[in-house]
Order: structure tokens, then sequence, then C-alpha cells
């Protein structure tokens, strides 16, 4: 059976080969990794970047100016708060992943208005965008942090869920189609704890902060992360929630691996954090099917049909089923987490 750090969630992956993309966010960590996965699997008719800093966009356009199909390129300027200008970029396009989010949990707790603005009024934007334009298919990233949320970030992707999940309803006769992809932290991304921790190590620090030494979190690659969202393009019907099954670990199991030699600094959980994460909660799992690789949360929409699903081999989890971090059948152990960080510098 695949480990979890095995697993390349690229059965299947959506053919792009001549369609349109746009990603939102699309200087970030995920943007960049799936922009340059795109380009090197084939030739997309165009690929926009839209997001809101012009130096990133610079710095990008000139990294990828060698690349063999670095013509498709597209670098917007935008703010997914502003309807108009997404409606502008999205003429003309097949797919939308939806990348764009204020996530630090710290800073949304402290600007709560500004959160709210970007994770939900935009995702209010995307959807209505896409439907005026035309979009076949739109997935939204979410996170861990939305299933029981207790941080307004948490909150607010709760909120960008249940507006992609509802957004199948107003499609009608058209063509358009919006899911949500939900995982957990992303090794190596901009606020991930693992840079943080090598920083600190870098910097000659004396001890690792150490939150909770209870705590534990879902850990993905982004080679992961990007071949999860396109796979789950190819499956979508629209209106489901793909969770990828990914390993487990303990911050402090973490911090032994990145720096054995250093004590632990105990600092206290940070307002809005939990000690563990879920992403299926045991209400969800009424609703949750099973594949090799990931679990699905299928929409409530009566006419949905999971046909497609079923054909590939899902099934029901079981009663009470709940997929969290503590309780994970999968934990990574330091070979496996050298493994992954490995496979995140590739």
């Amino acid at each position: 059976m695949t480990s979890a750090v095995q697993r390349r969630f690229d059965d299947p992956l959506v053919d792009l080969a001549g369609a349109g993309l746009l990603v939102t966010g699309g200087t970030g960590s995920f943007g960049r990794a799936f922009v340059k996965r795109v380009l090197d699997r084939g030739r997309p008719r165009r690929l926009i970047v839209f997001s809101r800093d012009e130096q990133k966009q610079y710095d990008m356009e000139r990294e990828l100016a060698g690349h063999p199909n670095a013509d498709a390129m597209r670098y917007f300027i935008g703010d997914v708060r502003d309807e108009s200008r997404l409606e502008l970029a999205m003429r003309g396009v097949d797919y939308v992943v939806h990348a764009a989010a204020l996530k630090i949990v710290p800073t949304a707790e402290y600007n709560p208005f500004e959160c709210v603005l970007t994770n939900i009024h935009g995702a209010e934007n995307v959807v209505k965008a896409a439907l005026r334009t035309g979009v076949r298919r739109v997935i939204a990233l979410s996170t861990d942090k939305a299933a029981n949320p207790v941080n307004l970030y948490g909150a607010t992707k709760l909120a960008s869920d249940k507006i992609f999940v509802a957004a199948n309803n107003l499609s009608g006769d058209q063509d358009t189609r919006f899911a949500v992809v939900r995982y957990g932290n992303v090794i190596g991304s901009r606020g991930s704890v693992v840079p943080l921790f090598q920083d600190l190590v870098a910097k000659g620090a004396t001890a690792i902060p150490i939150t909770d030494e209870r705590m534990t979190r879902f850990w993905i690659t982004l080679d992961q992360g990007v071949n999860f969202v396109l796979s789950s393009l190819a499956l979508m019907a629209g209106g489901e929630i793909f969770v990828p099954k990914i390993p487990s670990m303990r911050i402090v199991d973490l911090a032994r691996h990145i720096a054995p030699a250093l004590p632990h600094k105990p600092v206290g959980i940070r307002p809005g954090e939990k000690l563990h994460e879920v992403m299926i909660t045991d209400d969800d799992s009424r609703a949750t099917l099973e594949l090799a690789d990931r679990f699905v949360i299928t929409p409530p929409a009566p006419r949905w049909s999971d046909a497609h699903l079923k054909a590939r081999g899902a099934k029901p989890v079981a009663e009470a089923f709940r997929y969290s971090s503590d309780a994970n059948p999968e934990w990574l152990d330091g070979v496996a987490l050298a493994a992954l960080l490995g496979a995140n510098k590739s």
C-alpha cells in the first residue's frame, strides 16, 4: 500500500493542453509551483497570474522567461476584492484556481475586516466573475482550519467553502462548476513553521520555540498540493470538497528533526490556534466518500450524482468517522520528514 509520503495524487490529472487558466494569488508559494508544473506538463493556450504584488510578478516573469512555454504567460495586477477586474481577467478562461487569501492566523485576528473582505467577499467575486465569463471549472484552495474553526481565518475559509459549494446552484444550464480542495500545512510555504525553525538554526538560536508539546499538524509538500489540485480538477463534477490522505507529525518531533541539538522553549498557543487540526468532522462524515488517496465530502444538492466517484471505487466512510491530525493512522518520523523536505526542494 502506498504511504502518505509516497502519494503523488496524480491519477488522474486534468488535460490542460490548449486551455486558458487563471490562478488568483499566483505569485504565492502554491501559485508559483502550480504555474511551473502546468508549463512543464504541456502547452496551455494562456496561463494568467492574478495577484496584487507587481514586484513578485516581475520576478516571476524573469524567472520563467527562458521556459519553452513562457509565451503562454500573462500577468494581471488585481485584487480578488475587485469583481470587475476579475471579470476582465477571466475572459476566455476555462479553468480558475483560487489560491488568494489572507491566511496568517494572528494577522487575521488583528485585522478582521481585511480578512473578511479578501477571504469571503473575494470568494463571492470569483464566483460571480466565473459565472459571467463562462469559466468551465473553478477550484478553490481551503485549509484544515476551516473545519470546526476557532479562529477568524478558519471561519472565513469555511464561509468561502460554503460559497463555492453553493455556487453550483447558480450555474443552471451553464457548464460552470465549482469545487474545493482542503489540506493541511504545506512544507516550506510562506508562513510555515519549517522555514521558521530552519531560519532560527541558521541564525544561531539557542532554543526552539514550541507552542505546546501536544500539538500535531497535517503535512503536505507543494508538489503533492499541486498534483492534488490538478487531479481534483479532473475528478470534480461540482460541489465536492476534496481532502487528501496526508501524514501527521507532532511539532516537537518536527523541531527535534530540524534542530536535534537545541532545547525547546514553551511559548504557549497563539490566539486562534488549535492543539490538533481537523479536516473532516464527524458531522461531515455522513456525506463523505473514501478513495485510495483522498476523501470527498459530497455536496447536499439533490441532483448531484456520485457515480463518477463510485466508478473509481469510492466507498462511504465509517459512521462517526473523524479525520484529525491527532488520530491520523499515518505519521511522519524523522526519515519520512527528511524525504518530504527533500522532495520539497526538488
